[in-house]
């Protein structure tokens, strides 16, 4: 795709990868870094989780999204910029619980290999833009199992 306008209602017709109904697309990237544009419906969302390679910045360009970490839930405004290091301190989520779309940019570096985490849906993913033996680039997912009670 080369729309490369972050205005734009150009979205690349690919797998939903906010877990919750989110539209995204890519904007140019290099090596090291790379950002994407997301927008989110009313009750959309982007699915609670930390990395441990990449840093992130989100900035919202449109609306008010609500912001979950680890100190809690709070509402966001156009133009904020919120910062998310590597680790369970930089855990996230955003949800849309405003009645019109939201719109924000991620900004990260793009460490290859990664490894995500998803506390609440037991997951992990591990991936790497080189080649392996599971095909063209290295994307699995771990379902962590269940801790006895």
């Amino acid at each position: 795709m080369s729309d490369d306008n972050v205005w734009s209602d150009e979205w690349e017709p690919s797998k939903d990868w906010s877990g919750g109904g989110g539209r995204s697309k890519r904007l140019p990237r290099g090596d090291v870094l790379g950002a994407s544009v997301y927008e989110l419906d009313p009750g959309n969302f982007v699915t609670y989780h930390f990395h441990h390679g990449a840093e992130e910045m989100l900035i919202v360009l449109r609306g008010r999204p609500t912001l979950r970490t680890q100190n809690g839930e709070r509402d966001l405004a156009e133009g904020d910029v919120v910062y998310f290091p590597v680790g369970p301190a930089g855990a996230h989520a955003v949800r849309n619980e405003s009645d019109a779309p939201i719109r924000f940019v991620v900004v990260s570096d793009r460490p290859s290999p990664e490894v995500v985490e998803y506390p609440e849906l037991g997951q992990i993913t591990a991936q790497a833009r080189t080649g392996s033996q599971m095909g063209e680039r290295l994307w699995l997912i771990y379902d962590v199992p269940a801790k006895d009670a």
